[in-house]
């Protein structure tokens, strides 16, 4: 699908079709962070490495920093974020907890 701007859609179906071919980036951009995710869990010892608040704070100003760069509402971004990470660093003590339980 080709990218036009906003402004050059002339219609809801144009805007439609701009927002699924974001929609379909932004989940290989996702599965692209999730195998990252994923190894991070892997070279993890103990599940309490999973949450580390203090690089979560600075991932969190970042993301703030960037979605105001690019007028995104950083309140908006933020919430995205912290879901995201919330998710990952659970997802991180499962598989952190799985590798314990089978090298026992």
């Amino acid at each position: 699908m080709t990218k036009i701007a906003p402004a050059e859609c002339r219609s809801k179906a144009d805007v439609r079709a701009q927002i699924d071919r974001l929609d379909r980036e932004l989940i290989a951009l996702f599965a692209e962070r999730h195998a990252y995710v994923t190894r991070m869990a892997d070279l993890k010892q103990d599940p309490h490495e999973a949450f580390d608040p203090e690089r979560i704070e600075r991932v969190i100003a970042q993301v703030r920093e960037r979605a105001a760069q690019v007028a995104l509402d950083e309140d908006q971004a933020e919430l995205i974020w912290r879901t995201l990470i919330d998710w990952n660093v659970n997802y991180e003590k499962g598989i952190i907890a799985a590798h314990r339980a089978t090298d026992k």
